[in-house]
């Protein structure tokens, strides 16, 4: 969903690019890529590279004052990366219960609570992919049930060693840290 085509955004229209053409390039299983030519405000042209996505979705789960978080490997990284647990959308299905299933499925655990913190997009300048951050507590242990070409080691950590591990650089994704920066106002002040 664009921002401007949101009634909940109020549009600066002065700014506004009016699409002229659009040239699908890839599509594939979790992104496509477009080539849009655009009409900018001057009425020169331009050309934008649009990669597509469903959504996702992200959880910050809280279990004894420890955080869980899962590190896999991300080939376009080409290392290893800890995260909490994560998952894209599937087509129609509701970001609340994608957040169930993501947590279930990466970390074992279900939920007695869990609520909505924010939604984010994460590159704005190509990319229309948001996720939707939840904060899931009262975690009851299952089991992992990850997707067959996902390989994953879940964990917990304490504040103080996730934020080690961001200065480490084996937490770098946005999600990741942003979670983790929540999760020390949830602890200093009591509320989010």
């Amino acid at each position: 969903m664009s921002p401007s085509a949101d009634s909940r955004h109020p549009a600066n229209e002065a700014l506004d690019e009016s699409t002229i053409s659009s040239d699908s390039i890839f599509n594939g299983k979790i992104i496509s890529l477009q080539v849009d030519t655009v009409m900018l405000p001057d009425g020169s042209m331009a050309t934008r590279e649009v990669v597509r996505h469903p959504g996702a979705v992200a959880v910050l789960a809280l279990h004894q004052d420890k955080m869980l978080v899962v590190e896999q490997y991300r080939q376009p990284l080409g290392r290893t990366e800890v995260e909490i647990p994560a998952g894209k959308l599937e087509p129609g299905e509701d970001p609340l219960e994608a957040a169930k299933r993501e947590l279930q499925e990466e970390t074992g655990y279900s939920c007695g609570t869990i609520r909505k913190l924010q939604s984010f997009y994460t590159s704005p300048g190509f990319a229309n992919e948001i996720i939707h951050l939840y904060l899931a507590e009262e975690l009851q242990a299952g089991a992992m049930q990850p997707d067959e070409d996902e390989f994953l080691e879940m964990t917990e950590v304490t504040l103080e060693e996730a934020e080690r591990l961001i200065q480490e650089e084996r937490i770098s994704d946005a999600k990741t840290i942003m979670a983790v920066y929540a999760w020390k106002i949830y602890k200093l002040t009591g509320s989010l």
